[in-house]
């Protein structure tokens, strides 16, 4: 097997070139053990990297450092919520060009594996699924319910319009494309998932289909005559024992997503994981001839809003982090780390006699920006929309918002101390009594109820909620609307007669020149400018400020929150400018922090 790896890589690295790609027509098949390109063995060595969380500047750079690894392909997923963020809206521009990802991994002599599913998982927002599924009565996603199954084949129609020429049968670089995604872990309706496979064909996806599972779901989530491929095993005996149970005996071998680190969430330590403890298993894995794909390659960082969370029986809401730096061998960055040129040189030594890899790039330069202070400071209160009126407060689904947050308002009867509760909040809500900040309520804890003591007269309550992220996995997919999904309780009382405010902030927040109101102590936007003589990367220091979420020159960085692990905030050269800059910081619990800097280095560590 090792021959056979050495004679596959081979083929790749001195066969292999972005002209031959862009002007043949391949064949890619299944042997008995093998894939085959053309007839001849090919071992895929892939690394995932996910256009929305790489700038678009930034795509070439960071293939070239997966060919400097020694990789010959990329796996991606395709995200339906980035590309239909409203129902028959679609998106395929700018940094959600999926196509232009494809064809610069063609350029630079890479092949993709391709994951369009409707469902993704990836710590993302409902798993990549839209929000606005949930407005549907009664669609129910992953299953034969008509209207997903509609919504479903418009999407992957349009996915079909924008990829299906670029597959490898029709002279493009994608080898193959997954259906669906660790089905198994969900359910296991074999009908369902012929369906998808239908589905993929009528939309242009005609070469080779797959599925992928872990090893317990593999069985349930596999569908005959398609390639089982499985996640998170690498004894290469039982990788091969696994697929020849599930597919009449015989390979090839794909581990579609081997985890050589992990990803993380706010209020828990940040996951690292040696590379000395992978080495040995990446050397067994290409010994054997098995293709693999590393989960993660390249993280980066995961922006407007679009970060997912866990939550099942077992455990609480657990919302992820801004970065998706993964601790993999290429940081958050896209700098090759002391992982990344540790398995280099394990891919080089399967590599025939003779065989160079390119030179690794250098790491991006990096620089500190000194302390920028805001020139304007709005209360949140003073940044209204008009609002929509109800009786019994509503969802952000029912409002029609998928991501941000949403101001609840509405008027009490004063000069009392009782009780507040937010039933079933979704997810964490700052609590402001005539404009005042008197309390947070944070799902992650399970904390729902306040204490609050009224001054006399008429109160203005209002209560403003953020989404952090819809759950991505596991049995609550169905239960993901976001808000006050249930109802708020005063004195064990229901409240009713709201007013809500929509801020989904998808662009970058204006603030207003107005007067600061005495005592207040609530929710703000900052803005202000820095000067730059040079551009690099930087990382804003977020860990003297609360809770809230950054633009620079109008593109969002992700959120941050005191309570780690993570404390800063990657801004890509790219994004920079010399001379003028311009800085949005939305302050929800921490209004009198006036002064952020860069650093020339991540800070991803540290709890509070």
């Amino acid at each position: 097997m090792k021959r056979l790896g050495i004679i596959t890589l081979f083929s790749v690295f001195l066969g292999l070139s972005s002209q031959a790609q862009q002007t043949q027509k391949h064949t890619f098949t299944l042997g008995d053990t093998a894939f085959l390109l053309d007839g001849k063995p090919l071992q895929m060595i892939s690394g995932e990297i996910h256009y929305p969380r790489v700038p678009r500047e930034c795509w070439r750079a960071r293939m070239k450092m997966a060919k400097a690894m020694g990789l010959n392909t990329i796996g991606t997923y395709v995200f339906w919520n980035v590309h239909e963020p409203e129902k028959g809206q679609y998106d395929f521009s700018g940094n959600n060009d999926i196509a232009a990802f494809v064809k610069i991994a063609q350029e630079e002599g890479l092949w993709v594996v391709l994951r369009p599913s409707p469902y993704v998982c990836a710590e993302w927002e409902f798993g990549g699924y839209p929000y606005w599924l949930q407005k549907i009565k009664g669609l129910q996603v992953r299953s034969k319910e008509p209207q997903y199954l509609e919504a479903y084949r418009n999407y992957i129609k349009a996915v079909g319009k924008q990829l299906s020429p670029l597959l490898v049968n029709h002279g493009g670089n994608i080898l193959m494309v997954q259906i669906e995604n660790e089905y198994g872990s969900y359910s296991n309706d074999k009908d369902y998932l012929e369906i998808n496979r239908k589905m993929f064909v009528e939309a242009g996806f005609d070469g080779l289909l797959y599925t992928c599972d872990p090893e317990a779901a593999i069985k349930d989530g596999h569908l005959p005559g398609l390639l089982p491929a499985i996640n998170g095993v690498d004894n290469p005996v039982k990788v091969k024992r696994l697929i020849n149970e599930n597919h009449s005996g015989k390979g090839p071998y794909y581990i579609a997503e081997w985890y050589p680190a992990w990803f993380d969430w706010w209020g828990t330590k940040h996951h690292t994981v040696p590379y000395t403890q992978y080495l040995g298993r990446l050397d067994s894995v290409l010994s054997a001839g098995i293709s693999i794909n590393m989960y993660m390659f390249h993280g980066g960082t995961t922006r407007d809003f679009m970060n997912g969370a866990n939550a099942n029986d077992h455990t609480p809401y657990e919302p992820q982090i801004s970065s998706y730096d993964y601790d993999a061998p290429l940081d958050e960055a896209g700098n090759a780390t002391e992982k990344f040129m540790q398995f280099r040189k394990v891919i080089a030594a399967h590599l025939p006699a003779g065989t160079v890899l390119p030179e690794v790039p250098a790491a991006r330069p990096a620089i500190t920006v000194p302390a920028i202070s805001f020139t304007r400071s709005t209360a949140l209160t003073d940044m209204l929309p008009k609002p929509v009126s109800s009786v019994k407060p509503l969802t952000f689904e029912d409002l029609s918002q998928a991501y941000g947050w949403v101001l609840y308002s509405t008027t009490l009867e004063g000069n009392t101390s009782a009780w507040l509760k937010v039933k079933e909040l979704r997810d964490y809500c700052v609590v402001l009594v005539n404009g005042k900040k008197a309390g947070v309520l944070d799902r992650r804890s399970r904390l729902d109820s306040v204490q609050l003591q009224l001054p006399a007269g008429k109160v203005k309550l209002e209560l403003l909620v953020e989404n952090l992220g819809r759950i991505n996995f596991g049995p609550y997919l169905l239960e993901n609307k976001k808000g006050i999904t249930e109802k708020v309780l005063w004195n064990n009382k229901e409240v009713t007669n709201w007013l809500q405010y929509k801020l989904p902030f998808n662009k970058k927040p204006v603030g207003k020149v107005v007067k600061a109101k005495a005592g207040s102590n609530g929710p703000v936007l900052k803005e202000g400018t820095f000067e730059l003589a040079a551009t690099g990367d930087t990382y804003l220091d977020m860990s003297n400020w609360g809770k809230g979420a950054v633009w620079i020159n109008g593109h969002n960085l992700g959120r941050y929150w005191e309570v780690g692990p993570q404390q800063t905030l990657y801004i890509p050269a790219e994004w920079l400018k010399k001379g003028k800059n311009e800085i949005a910081v939305l302050e929800l619990i921490k209004p009198e922090a006036d002064k952020v800097s860069g650093l020339d280095h991540a800070i991803l560590d540290v709890l509070k």
